[in-house]
């Protein structure tokens, strides 16, 4: 498949920002649709932008979303801090209501979601953040897209001149990948993992840092 259209999440946070810099620069990506609550600051020629105050009132007919290809949720949140209810409104609540809109209109797409490592698909351990996580990939997978994946990234290395990379986060930038190889991929393999993942598609739904390395070649 050429010429792919996506809508993508989260690109005022890292992981989105990395995956939609490895979009802008992929030829087999034709137009990226940014929805986002505040503009990204990118310009580029094939970027568009959909500013919403609030994506649990996004209309489930939003004819905006018409004539994708995918969706690249990277949009998420940390659980530190944070209820239960918060996190689950945030977390899943937002990301169904989300998919449901987009599914409406595009009813032959394939819904990239980054979820996280150790993400519980029991539902019912001890993490709450994982529990909800978990639920999340589960839903998400019933609602009928052409394809699911969830994306359980673990370090990950952003993409050379991203701007949304936290303070703290930047000394550890070269370090975690020598320390922990097995447990670390760049943005960049994940950004080709999810186009892969639409134009080849790949045998399991979970993707782990293995599966993610091996669907990024």
């Amino acid at each position: 498949m050429n010429s792919i259209k996506i809508i993508l999440t989260g690109a005022t946070g890292m992981v989105g920002e990395g995956v939609l810099m490895e979009c802008l620069e992929n030829p087999d990506i034709f137009q990226v649709m940014s929805v986002s609550r505040k503009p990204s600051g990118k310009k580029h020629a094939k970027l568009k932008e959909y500013i919403v105050s609030d994506f649990l009132n996004i209309d489930l007919n939003d004819e905006n979303f018409k004539g994708y290809d995918a969706v690249f949720f990277c949009a998420g949140t940390s659980s530190i801090g944070m209820s239960e209810e918060d996190y689950t409104k945030i977390t899943y609540d937002t990301t169904m209501h989300f998919a449901r809109a987009v599914l409406s209109q595009n009813p032959d797409m394939v819904f990239n979601y980054v979820s996280g490592a150790y993400t519980d698909k029991t539902e019912s351990g001890k993490q709450m953040w994982a529990r909800v996580k978990g639920r999340t990939e589960n839903e998400l997978k019933k609602l009928g897209f052409r394809a699911t994946y969830s994306f359980r990234p673990g370090f990950m290395k952003p993409v050379e001149g991203q701007e949304n990379v936290k303070w703290f986060f930047r000394p550890f930038i070269w370090l975690v990948p020598i320390i922990l190889p097995s447990k670390s991929l760049t943005l960049q393999q994940v950004g080709k993992a999810m186009i892969n993942a639409v134009q080849k598609g790949y045998p399991v739904s979970t993707l782990e840092i293995n599966d993610i390395k091996n669907l990024a070649i």
